[in-house]
C-alpha cells in the first residue's frame, strides 16, 4: 500500500538528478540488431574445442595428425659449441612428470596450441632445473598483465578454485603463443580461422543424418484423389496415414520397403534438386578449407578431390617442411630458453631434421651438396649441416 510513496520518491529523485549525457550511437547500436542472421557457433576455446574437435570429424584428424607427427620429431639439446647426449635439462624433457613421456606431453602442449592459439607448460620446483613439467589447459588460463602491458602473472581457474602464478625473475609458466595481429596477450589458433568451414561442415553433416532418419526432403509424394471433386481426407484418415509413414516408411531401416495404399491415394515419386545434389560437394569444400586452415594436404585426410600434390610421399613431405617442423622449432625454441634460465644456461632445443623420415631425400642432398664443396672448411660445412663446431678436433 506504499507504492505511492515509492512512486513519488522515485519521481522526486528522477526530477533532482544530475543532467547525464547519452551517447550519439546508442540509438544506432540499439536499433542494429533486426534482420535474419545466420546462426554460427561461439568463438570462445571451449566452444571451438567441442565443435571443431571432439564433434568434426576433419578437425580431429587435422589436430591429431599435427600433434602426434610433431610430438614424434626427435629433438637435440645445444648450448651453441656442444650437443648433449646427457644433460638435467634433456632428461627432464624425455620424462616431463610421472605420468608422462616425452611424446605424451609435446602431443598434450601441441593441441592446445592449435586448438587455442596457446600453450602454457608450468615448471614444478623452486630453483634450478625444474622436478616436473605440466602442461594446462588454455581454456582456464588467463593473462594478468601489469600496467606495462606485460604479463605480472596468469590465472588458472577450475570452477571456484583459482591458483594465481606470479611471473618473477624467471616465470613458473611459459606462454607459447601464435601470431595474432589484434591481440598483445593471446594468439590466433588455426581453428578459430577455419569455425565457419566447420559450422557449414557440421551442418552438412546434420542436414545427411536427418535424411536418412526423417527423411527430411521427401522423395515422393502421396495425392488423395477423392471421388468428389474438392473432397479431402478427414482428419482420423490424415493422423492414421502420417503415423502409419512415420511407422513403417522413414528412416533407414525402412529403406525400400514397398508402400501399400489404399483406395483413393497415389505416389508421386519427387526427385532431388540440384541444389540437393551439390550439397555433398558443400561439404567436400568446407573439409578442404578446414585442412587448409590447419595446414595439412587435404590428399593427407582423404578428402576427395583434391590434386595439388603428385603423389602422397609429396604430400607428406610438404607436410613436414609447411607445418610440423615451423611448430616445432617455434615451441621447441621458447622451450629451450625457458629451461635455460631455470638452469641458469644458455640452451638451445630444436628439431633433429636428420631423424625425420619425411625429409631423408632432402637431407641426403644437402648433406652430398655441403660435402662436395671443396671451398669450405669442416667447421663450415658443419655450420650449414646445423651442426656445432668442433672442440679441439673432437665433437
Amino acid at each position: 500500500m506504499f507504492d505511492f510513496l515509492k512512486r513519488e520518491g522515485g519521481a522526486a529523485a528522477r526530477a533532482n538528478a544530475p543532467e547525464q549525457k547519452a551517447s550519439a550511437t546508442g540509438k544506432v547500436a540499439a536499433l542494429a540488431g533486426g534482420g535474419v542472421r545466420t546462426a554460427w557457433s561461439a568463438r570462445d576455446t571451449g566452444s571451438l574445442t567441442r565443435v571443431g574437435f571432439t564433434t568434426n570429424p576433419v578437425g580431429f584428424r587435422a589436430v591429431k595428425l599435427i600433434a602426434e607427427a610433431a610430438a614424434a620429431v626427435p629433438l637435440v639439446l645445444e648450448d651453441g659449441a656442444t650437443r648433449f647426449s646427457e644433460h638435467p635439462v634433456l632428461g627432464l624433457v624425455r620424462r616431463p612428470n610421472g605420468v608422462q613421456g616425452q611424446a605424451e606431453l609435446l602431443e598434450a602442449l601441441y593441441g592446445q596450441f592449435l586448438l587455442s592459439g596457446n600453450g602454457y607448460v608450468e615448471a614444478v620446483g623452486d630453483f634450478g632445473v625444474p622436478l616436473e613439467l605440466h602442461v594446462l589447459r588454455s581454456d582456464r588460463m588467463s593473462v594478468v598483465p601489469g600496467s606495462d602491458g606485460w604479463p605480472v602473472a596468469y590465472d588458472y581457474k577450475v570452477g571456484a578454485k583459482a591458483h594465481r602464478f606470479t611471473v618473477g625473475e624467471v616465470s613458473p609458466v611459459c606462454h607459447i603463443k601464435a601470431f595474432h595481429p589484434q591481440d598483445d596477450h593471446y594468439g590466433l589458433s588455426p581453428m578459430t580461422a577455419a569455425a565457419s568451414a566447420v559450422d557449414v561442415h557440421n551442418a552438412a553433416s546434420k542436414w545427411s543424418k536427418g535424411l536418412l532418419d526423417n527423411a527430411a526432403r521427401p522423395s515422393g509424394a502421396i495425392v488423395y484423389n477423392g471421388s468428389e471433386a474438392g473432397m479431402s481426407m478427414s482428419a482420423d484418415q490424415f493422423d492414421r496415414l502420417s503415423a502409419e509413414m512415420e511407422a513403417h516408411h522413414q528412416g533407414a531401416r525402412n529403406a525400400g520397403r514397398p508402400m501399400l495404399l489404399e483406395g483413393g491415394l497415389d505416389w508421386k515419386p519427387m526427385g532431388f534438386s540440384p541444389s540437393d545434389m551439390e550439397f555433398q560437394q558443400t561439404k567436400e569444400a568446407a573439409a578442404r578449407e578446414i585442412a587448409m586452415a590447419f595446414g595439412v594436404p587435404p590428399m593427407m585426410l582423404g578428402i576427395p578431390g583434391d590434386a595439388t600434390y603428385a603423389n602422397y610421399q609429396e604430400a607428406n613431405r610438404a607436410f613436414y617442411r609447411l607445418t610440423v617442423l615451423p611448430l616445432v622449432s617455434k615451441v621447441t625454441a621458447a622451450l629451450g630458453y625457458w629451461l635455460g634460465l631455470h638452469a641458469e644456461e644458455r640452451l638451445f632445443l630444436k628439431p633433429d631434421l636428420d631423424q625425420v623420415p619425411a625429409l631423408s631425400v632432402e637431407r641426403e642432398a644437402q648433406w652430398r651438396r655441403v660435402a662436395d664443396a671443396d671451398f669450405l672448411s669442416a667447421s663450415e660445412k658443419r655450420a650449414m649441416l646445423g651442426l656445432p663446431p668442433l672442440v679441439d678436433g673432437h665433437e
